[in-house]
């Protein structure tokens, strides 16, 4: 059996540093230290009283209570956090992948271990105050209390401000795991950024994506090897590219924009028929769940009972019916948001393509099957064409990510593209 950073794809100077941690804080625990050392923002030696605080172990080569975890969508930020934590409650101390702890941690079932993944727009200050409370405990299994953030770019400033102080006084034994883009401030407090150590992730080359495919999914090779391309060494893409025809219709759709640009009126068009594929998309994916979230608390306040008893706890559910509906069309405008990122992400592919032909770059397509498109794009727009286009699809993205109203980003993006 593989073990636990085994799906964490084209990261081995990560996967190193990862599993000297863990070995470090096995070591921690048979010293029988009663806390790690917090991470300062240096990355040097350190010194005699770090060694005898972790029972002689370096803590900038080895564990710490607090990480970041950074790199583009799709290199593994949260596969690489989930990792981490299974190999600290790991018997063995290396996320051997066989034990109870890894397989539980792996799981999502690990009580030790609490999984933060925003659903909606940001984690409020409510939901932080309530996990670090609850992250202060005893390990009920002895070794670690972890916690994963997901998203951590995501945390409100009071939130950020209820996890700072956990973190600038770290109980004993619990260990802190954010996921973010990067550590611009941002996407992480540079006060939050000083006193974790960060893990760097890149994009996993395309041959490690599609190896990964064809030996975990069982996906053919030729397929792989275009899935792995065309998601750009997004793992989760590429999976989803290879296995979801209606995956792969919605990608041709968004391919085929720059053929319907022929005027203002089909500008907008596209627009509107990019928006509707996204929502469309997004209901797809959390329609089953808002159900059978809404179906659960109204069974758990007494829907169907009978008698006044029943009657009136329904009567006093409002509030907590009103406050699920919110954190689902929460949910859904996030859902939107990632389904249509991803569409821009593709049409940003094409104009890559279209602009590397131009300049006769000695690069593969990441499109093979629009590459002809994109060489006769190549051909009318020539290379200054080309950039402009894709800038137009990079400043869609960011005016998004900055709160703009998608249609309102998407229709500008799809007149730029037209005029070029």
């Amino acid at each position: 059996m593989p073990d636990v950073f085994a799906d964490l794809v084209g990261q081995d100077e990560a996967v190193v540093e990862l599993r000297r941690a863990a070995a470090a804080a096995a070591a921690v625990l048979r010293a029988g230290a009663a806390a790690l050392v917090p991470a300062g923002p240096a990355s040097g030696n350190g010194s005699a009283a770090d060694d005898a605080a972790t029972g002689g172990l370096d803590p900038a080569a080895g564990m710490t209570h607090a990480w970041i975890f950074t790199g583009p969508p799709g290199s593994g930020r949260s596969v690489a956090a989930r990792a981490f934590a299974a190999a600290l409650q790991c018997v063995h101390g290396t996320g051997c992948g066989e034990c109870p702890g890894c397989h539980t941690t792996m799981g999502g079932s690990h009580a030790d271990v609490r999984m933060v993944v925003p659903e909606g727009l940001s984690i409020g200050v409510g939901e932080m105050r309530a996990l670090v409370l609850r992250a202060a405990s005893t390990p009920s299994g002895g070794r670690w209390q972890v916690v994963v953030i997901e998203d951590a770019d995501r945390l409100t400033e009071a939130a950020g401000n209820a996890l700072l102080k956990a973190i600038e006084e770290p109980p004993p034994r619990t260990v802190f795991l954010l996921c973010a883009p990067s550590t611009h401030p941002d996407d992480i407090s540079v006060t939050i950024r000083s006193r974790c150590r960060v893990v760097p992730l890149r994009q996993p080359p395309a041959a490690a994506v599609a190896e990964v495919l064809v030996r975990r999914d069982g996906i053919a090779p030729d397929v792989a090897q275009w899935a792995a391309a065309a998601a750009q060494g997004h793992v989760g893409r590429a999976r989803r590219l290879a296995r979801d025809p209606e995956a792969r219709k919605r990608r041709e759709a968004v391919l085929g924009v720059p053929r319907r640009l022929t005027g203002v009126g089909a500008a907008f068009d596209a627009a509107s028929a990019l928006i509707e594929a996204a929502e469309a998309e997004a209901d797809a994916s959390v329609t089953e769940a808002d159900t059978t979230e809404r179906a659960a608390l109204e069974t758990a306040l007494g829907a169907g009972g009978t008698g006044r008893g029943a009657a009136g706890a329904m009567r006093g559910a409002a509030g907590q019916l009103k406050e699920l509906e919110k954190r689902q069309k929460s949910r859904a405008t996030r859902a939107q948001r990632d389904a249509l990122d991803r569409a821009l992400v593709d049409l940003a592919g094409f104009y890559r393509d279209a602009l590397t032909m131009a300049l006769r770059a000695p690069v593969a397509p990441v499109h093979t099957d629009t590459a002809a498109l994109a060489g006769a794009g190549a051909q009318k727009w020539d290379a200054e064409g080309a950039l402009r286009r894709l800038e137009a699809v990079l400043a869609c993205r960011a005016a998004i990510e900055a709160n703009v109203k998608p249609r309102i980003a998407v229709e500008a993006m799809m007149l730029a593209l037209w005029k070029g």
